[in-house]
């Protein structure tokens, strides 16, 4: 089984935020000394979210970190960057990182509407400014000159430079709904999710093979995407059981509190989230009593490094081989998270990689 490492911490105060940043580096550079895959950067404005704002200009100083650990996105939201410096700079970050990125993207957050406003825009027309972005970043990547003319952009570009190391860095999409799964399978394009249950794994993931397989995909293809498919789960490791269902708790409640907070104050107030995109950590109208046992049932890995061990023995059983871990909530401080990564790191994660090299 593979482990990847996210971080969505925010920074309570913006006294905190330059060393919210440096404890991120170092957490980051502790993940790859414990053996983790990957790092996924989330990308969030002017409330402290994700500290770094601007995870393109973060990712590059973990690339001169780091040396083996790759670094992927969880994801880019284009429709606040314009797509031919989004190319050049994941190309140039392709070529400090010697290929070690992985793009996530996305049309932008579906709940924090002030972040369009902040980048002078509103989300109406959020998903077709993604499908042209990525349209563009896949046709510079291509090393040969070309004109695109869309509703958004009309450029003419020359050969980009620098070419990215990898010949098209993975372009990889989050997705929640059944057909998502089926149609991400056929493009042959990799996944991740969040918030899946258990019991709900297997049968995504045989959509996502069965498109894969509706693609045309060879074996070596769908073996591959298959083993990269990310499941994002919270997780949390303590010394006992009732500890770390605690501690999660209060830290999620926290972390709700502020995501609630920022969103009533900062979101104009024509703005409602579509209710599709709603369930009860989201919903600002349930109760914490509520919202927080949905998230820990469907969203987190928690407890003494055995019951995390059964846990994430659940997981790979449903047919998951890749694992997003965010050890980091709310303004949890840096020697808990570290803590909490040390145990998952040295107690539960070799179990499982000793299990795939045997």
């Amino acid at each position: 089984m593979q482990f990847g490492w996210l971080t969505l911490s925010l920074s309570p105060s913006p006294e905190e935020d330059a060393v919210r940043i440096d404890q991120q580096i170092e957490q980051v550079c502790f993940a790859e000394k414990l053996g983790f895959s990957d790092v996924w950067l989330t990308e969030h404005y002017f409330t402290g979210e994700s500290v770094y704002n601007d995870s393109l200009m973060f990712a590059a100083a973990l690339a001169m970190k780091t040396s083996r650990i790759r670094l992927g996105f969880a994801v880019v939201q284009t429709p606040f960057h314009h797509p031919v410096r989004l190319a050049t700079q994941l190309a140039l970050l392709d070529n400090l990182s010697k290929g070690r990125i992985d793009v996530g993207v996305g049309k932008g957050t579906v709940y924090n509407e002030y972040e369009f406003v902040g980048h002078g825009l509103r989300s109406d027309d959020s998903r077709e400014r993604m499908e042209e972005a990525v349209a563009i970043m896949e046709r510079a990547w291509g090393g040969e000159a070309f004109a695109y003319d869309g509703k958004f952009h009309k450029v003419k570009v020359p050969a980009l430079r620098p070419k990215p190391v990898q010949a098209r860095p993975p372009l990889w999409r989050s997705v929640i709904s059944p057909g998502s799964f089926t149609e991400c399978g056929k493009l042959g394009i990799p996944i991740l999710t969040a918030r899946l249950p258990v019991a709900r794994i297997k049968e995504r993931w045989a959509l996502y093979e069965a498109g894969l397989r509706a693609g045309g995909h060879d074996d070596a293809t769908r073996k591959r995407l298959l083993a990269q498919s990310a499941l994002w789960r919270n997780v949390y490791v303590a010394d006992s059981d009732a500890q770390a269902e605690d501690e999660l708790a209060q830290l999620l409640i926290e972390t709700r509190e502020h995501m609630m907070h920022v969103r009533e104050a900062y979101n104009p107030p024509d703005f409602q989230p579509g209710p599709e995109t709603l369930n009860p950590w989201t919903d600002p109208k349930v109760k914490d009593d509520v919202a927080v046992p949905y998230v820990l049932e469907t969203g987190s890995i928690y407890g003494s490094p055995k019951k995390v061990r059964e846990q994430v023995a659940e997981i790979a059983d449903a047919g998951v081989q890749h694992l997003l871990c965010q050890t980091g909530f709310g303004a949890m401080n840096h020697e808990q998270n570290i803590a909490s990564m040390r145990r998952f790191g040295e107690d539960v994660m070799p179990v499982f990689q000793r299990r795939a090299a045997a």
